[in-house]
């Protein structure tokens, strides 16, 4: 085990450099730069930009280098900490991503959590119970909230907050607290406000999860060494979780490499929708600007949460399937 964890941890340097030279090469695909656009913004707004202003831009932010002085350049100041000057916003691209960055992980982690608290007691709960009026009903509510597209749940639950409560649940925080200093106050404030975005994340997952673990319990719950173990008389609960349902959440655990990362990428309409400052709105900014080291910055965190979760996921089912021979020897 320790061996392995050695080997994939030497392996993230290599295959996180290949992705900061694929990342940095998609962001630079586009014809022009952010410089380009800036200019042909001024353009349509009836303005003219001053040439000698630009070149003096461009020779600041390095775009007048080749493509791999800029990418050195980069990746030389991401291994020491500085990612560089947003060219949107003026400011370290470092600031912008850390002063959003804990919310985002925190809005994210607790919807992976609070999806598996409800797919996995649903999916328990429909596995054995196949064809009551339960399973047909979360069944009927799985399908729905599938084909619900996230950002239009959350118009959803902003109307019927509004009409039937009187509150909005737009943002993190009220007026009143959203520039205040943390206090127990500012907490209560975040939990009224933070079950919509939570809510409308976790629809999605919940109801593949379900079904998933569901497919899989059922085809546990066939196979000889269950009938085998209840002919013994163990209670049927006991049977239930040391056995079929360890097996059957496999698929559920080698998703965790990809949840984390979807999550923040997946939640930018969403994030748009809600008025959360998280780093979804900040990304798509930068993208539409050709703002590269912005850009490049997020999706090499992208990559280092993919890689990492990928990481967890193994470990995890190396834990829960004691069938998973990670050394390759034989059983």
């Amino acid at each position: 085990m320790w061996s392995f964890m050695l080997r994939r941890i030497l392996l993230l340097v290599p295959t996180l450099f290949v992705i900061s030279i694929v990342s940095f090469t998609i962001i630079q695909l586009p014809p022009g730069d952010f410089l380009t656009n800036y200019v042909s913004n001024l353009a349509q707004s009836g303005e003219s930009a001053n040439e000698a202003q630009v070149a003096s831009l461009r020779a600041r932010y390095g775009l007048d280098q080749p493509v791999y002085v800029q990418y050195a350049h980069w990746i030389g100041g991401v291994l020491h900490g500085d990612f560089g000057q947003s060219f949107t916003y003026n400011k370290p691209v470092g600031t912008l991503i850390w002063e959003r960055l804990g919310m985002t992980l925190f809005i994210a982690l607790l919807t992976i959590a609070v999806t598996w608290l409800i797919a996995i007691p649903i999916g328990i709960y429909s596995a054995t119970h196949p064809y009551s009026f339960l399973d047909y009903f979360f069944t009927f509510l799985g399908f729905i909230g599938m084909a619900t597209p996230p950002f239009v749940l959350a118009l959803l639950l902003m109307y019927a907050s509004y009409v039937w409560f009187g509150t909005s649940v737009g943002g993190l925080f009220s007026d009143l607290y959203a520039d205040a200093p943390w206090s127990l106050g500012k907490v209560w404030d975040l939990v009224k406000h933070l079950w919509a975005p939570v809510l409308v994340l976790a629809v999605g997952g919940t109801t593949a999860m379900v079904r998933t673990l569901r497919a899989n319990l059922l085809d546990q719950l066939e196979l000889p060494y269950v009938v085998t173990a209840r002919a013994k008389g163990l209670s049927e609960w006991r049977l239930l979780l040391k056995y079929p349902v360890r097996l059957a959440i496999n698929p559920l655990v080698s998703t965790i490499g990809w949840m984390l990362p979807t999550l923040i990428s997946g939640s930018t309409i969403v994030s748009m929708v809600l008025s959360l400052p998280t780093d979804g709105p900040l990304m798509i900014t930068a993208l539409m600007e050709q703002d590269m080291y912005l850009a490049g910055s997020f999706v090499m965190i992208m990559s280092v949460l993919t890689v990492i979760g990928t990481l967890l996921s193994d470990l995890l089912l190396a834990w829960v399937d004691p069938r998973i021979r990670l050394e390759g020897k034989p059983s």
